[in-house]
């Protein structure tokens, strides 16, 4: 049975930091992943240049992690988004900026941030061992055994960074919340979050528009961001960031042109009414987006009756929407739910009920929106959880 004084279980960006941090403080570590490589899930994300973090300040981040972000003041406190930047300048990976204060590699690889990852680890000394699944994990007096099909392994401080259950082909099975199921920890419920929403909206016609900061709404929730007309409904920014807040059966309701006022757009179309609404719309709109809400009108806007000029303003300005669905927990990006966060200390990210247990990452009961957010989320809590706390 081989010694380490901590492991790491799920070699994604929580558990690849928590193996660096743990290293650089000079304790004996190995990560261990069921995966052939470490990072799967992250080599995907940000269309596979991996958006890393957001440059924004603390308000920023708090409002990019609706799901029990506040949890993670004391984390920030410790290791924030600047430091990420920071520590991946330090080694070797130059970030651009884009919109919204996403943050990527300046090769546009998420491999890049990887490899930087994966080298750190090897230069402090840690060890990693991948296509090694672990099958169970036991407490004995005060050392962890853990098992996996043909070796044991056994550790003083074991740090548990699976992830959530989205996307089950990157290796998020959940084996997490088995873990902390076993030790008696609670779990809240697990469901989709930052998932694409189904619609009883014209998929076809519109399948494929790609949209420029568009205002979605919801009762009090207003997000402003990208949006993607889909062959099922809505994707992009937008719609996954009020995924989290909307259910099957309700109505939401879309802005295309968020900075124009309704009086603003009633003042373009009296100044237009030569044209064919179609082609005024056009200036303002993808062309086959101008076409379809077009169609409902008549020819020249000089033909619209004040009433019907009030009802195309309504299209553009507060069309509703009705939500017929979302996206399985297999096919959305994020898992709501997760290990509860009243039984983790939020200056150690330690179990409360068992000594040496750790948890970070996705696993825990935070989730965040696309944008940098989430993986902001893994990589901090990843450090703090590496990290000693005397």
């Amino acid at each position: 049975m081989k010694h380490y004084q901590t492991i790491i279980i799920g070699g994604g960006p929580a558990g690849m930091m928590a193996a660096i941090a743990s290293s650089y403080y000079g304790f004996s570590t190995l990560l261990l992943e069921k995966n052939k490589r470490l990072g799967k899930k992250l080599a995907g994300t940000g269309g596979g240049r991996c958006n890393v973090t957001n440059s924004g300040d603390l308000d920023d981040l708090m409002a990019g992690i609706p799901g029990n972000g506040r949890f993670l003041y004391s984390v920030f406190s410790q290791f924030d988004n600047h430091d990420i930047i920071t520590f991946f300048q330090d080694n070797g990976v130059a970030l651009k900026e884009e919109d919204h204060g996403r943050m990527f590699p300046i090769t546009d690889k998420a491999r890049t941030i990887i490899n930087a990852l994966e080298k750190k680890i090897q230069d402090l000394g840690g060890q990693v061992l991948i296509d090694t699944e672990v099958v169970s994990v036991k407490k004995k007096e005060d050392l962890f055994i853990l098992k996996s099909a043909d070796q044991t392994f056994s550790c003083d401080k074991l740090i548990v960074t699976t992830g959530g259950k989205s996307y089950p082909s990157t290796g998020s099975t959940g084996f997490g919340y088995d873990i902390a199921r076993y030790f008696n920890i609670d779990v809240t419920p697990l469901e989709a979050a930052e998932s694409p929403l189904l619609t009883d909206f014209p998929h076809k016609a519109l399948q494929g528009i790609s949209l420029s900061d568009v205002t979605l709404r919801y009762g009090k929730h207003k997000i402003t961001h990208d949006l993607l007309f889909t062959h099922f409904g809505l994707s992009g920014p937008a719609a996954l960031r009020l995924s989290s807040f909307v259910s099957e059966g309700e109505t939401i309701e879309l802005d295309l042109l968020p900075q124009l006022s309704s009086s603003d757009l009633l003042n373009y179309f009296s100044k237009q009414g030569e044209k064919s609404v179609k082609n005024a719309l056009k200036i303002l709109l993808p062309e086959r987006l101008a076409k379809f809400i077009a169609a409902d009108f008549p020819d020249k806007l000089k033909q619209l009756n004040p009433q019907q000029l009030q009802e195309l303003s309504a299209n553009i300005k507060q069309r509703p929407i009705a939500i017929t669905g979302k996206m399985s927990l297999a096919k959305s990006f994020v898992t709501k739910g997760g290990v509860n966060l009243k039984e983790i200390n939020p200056k150690t990210l330690e179990s409360k009920k068992v000594a040496g247990l750790h948890f970070a990452g996705e696993v825990m009961d935070i989730n965040a929106h696309t944008g940098g957010f989430n993986i902001t989320s893994a990589l901090c809590t990843g450090w703090v959880a590496g990290s000693p706390h005397y």
